[in-house]
């Protein structure tokens, strides 16, 4: 098509007089009637491009089956498979066996899975009196306040024979498979939470069953009663223990040790 402006001539009123050819259309000579038809047409052509460029299809637009569809492909006519064995969800792997069960072959092991630390320690506490001592109570007796109030069945305590030469990896399979009336924590407890409370458990049974070779050198037993800095507290109130420095400022001068000297 040959440019309007080889076809046409402005007029006198601004408007373009186009040729016969062209006329013959009933294109309108006035200037309002002009700009409303090729504004018209600009936006005819612009909704032609749109539609143009919309006709394709994309990835996200192709044949699909919405989630627990039937589908006659299969002959369990599901639409949904199931992942194809030997999947393992990412991070699920649990390849240290041990780690996971506590046990080697099929029986309990007796070695922590990582070391022991007072951070171990400080978690385990924590989940223990948490998940456990509400039946265990917080020295691992069996006395806790579910037995105490009526439970049908007092848990063993860990301070017996039986339990203190049980491995830890007993610990960790009842914590895990449950044990009796006692259920499993497997989905409130994760793994490595589960070694804490047996570490743990440990420290327990050695609290309650220690003896002065297992008491490190320079160890005063009976320890000395805490200092607490001014009122022991009250019931609203927490004690504030005087650091272990100024205690042992003080001890040095006190009126006795002053006078020895």
């Amino acid at each position: 098509m040959a440019p309007l402006g080889k076809l046409s001539v402005l007029g006198k009123t601004g408007c373009p007089i186009l040729a016969r050819w062209m006329r013959k259309g009933g294109i309108p000579r006035t200037p309002e009637a002009w700009v409303f038809a090729r504004a018209g047409s600009l936006g005819a052509l612009l909704a032609a491009i749109a539609l143009l460029c919309a006709c394709r299809i994309d990835m996200h637009v192709q044949p699909r089956q919405n989630p627990l569809s039937r589908s006659d492909f299969y002959p369990d006519q599901r639409s949904a498979r199931p992942p194809v064995e030997g999947t393992v969800a990412r991070g699920d792997l649990r390849a240290d066996t041990y780690f996971y069960t506590g046990k080697i072959g099929a029986n309990p092991g007796d070695v922590m899975p990582f070391p022991v630390t007072k951070d171990v320690l400080d978690r385990g506490r924590e989940r223990y009196n948490i998940f456990c001592a509400p039946c265990h109570s917080r020295l691992g007796d069996g006395n806790g306040f579910v037995p105490a109030r009526g439970f049908a069945r007092k848990p063993p305590s860990f301070h017996i024979a039986r339990l203190e030469k049980a491995p830890v990896g007993y610990f960790f399979d009842v914590m895990t498979e449950g044990f009796g009336i006692m259920p499993d924590y497997a989905s409130q407890i994760p793994p490595r939470d589960r070694w804490n409370i047996v570490a743990y458990v440990r420290a327990l049974q050695l609290s309650q069953n220690a003896t002065l070779s297992d008491v490190p050198a320079g160890q005063e037993i009976p320890s000395d009663p805490p200092e607490f800095i001014g009122e022991p507290g009250t019931g609203a109130t927490l004690p504030t223990k005087m650091p272990v420095i100024e205690i042992k400022q003080l001890k040095v001068s006190s009126p006795a040790k002053e006078h020895a000297k």
